[in-house]
C-alpha cells in the first residue's frame, strides 16, 4: 500500500512539474481533453515517448473524475494521459472514435497517442463515466 502511495505521489509530482512548464497564466483549466490519430499504447507504468516528432509532448491528467487539459497542442504532438483516480477512464472522441480512443488504467496508469494532424477542436468523453467531457484544441 505504501509503495502505491509513493508511486502515485511521484507520478503526481512529475505531472505537476511538467504542467508548470506549459502554464500560460492563471485561470481555470479547460475541461478534459485527449486526441489521437494513431493506435494508442497503454501501460500502468510511467513511460517516455520515443517518437522523433517536432511537436512538443503534452500531458493530460485525470484527477477527481475530471480532465486537466493543456491550452492547445500542436498537430501530431505526442499526448500523454495520466490517470490519478482509483477508477479506469477513457479519452474517446465524440464524433469519430477512430481519431482517438485511449483507455487509461487507474492509480497512475498512463497512455499515449498522437494528436490529430488537422487543426481544430476535438470533443471527447469517458465511456465509463457519462459526466466526464472535454475538448482538445489542435493548432
Amino acid at each position: 500500500m505504501t509503495s502505491n502511495r509513493a508511486r502515485t505521489a511521484l507520478v503526481l509530482a512529475t505531472v505537476l512539474v511538467g504542467l508548470s512548464g506549459c502554464a500560460g497564466g492563471g485561470g481555470t483549466p479547460a475541461p478534459a481533453t485527449t486526441a489521437a490519430t494513431s493506435a494508442p499504447t497503454a501501460s500502468t507504468a510511467p513511460g517516455t515517448g520515443s517518437g522523433a516528432a517536432s511537436a512538443a509532448a503534452v500531458t493530460i491528467t485525470i484527477s477527481n473524475f475530471a480532465y486537466e487539459i493543456p491550452g492547445s497542442v500542436a498537430p501530431g504532438a505526442e499526448v500523454k494521459v495520466v490517470n490519478m483516480d482509483t477508477a479506469e477512464h477513457t479519452v474517446t472522441a465524440d464524433q469519430d472514435a477512430t481519431l482517438f480512443d485511449v483507455e487509461v488504467k487507474e492509480n497512475g496508469g498512463t497512455a499515449t497517442f498522437k494528436a490529430p494532424s488537422q487543426p481544430g477542436t476535438y470533443a471527447f468523453h469517458c465511456t465509463y463515466h457519462s459526466n466526464m467531457h472535454g475538448s482538445l484544441t489542435v493548432k
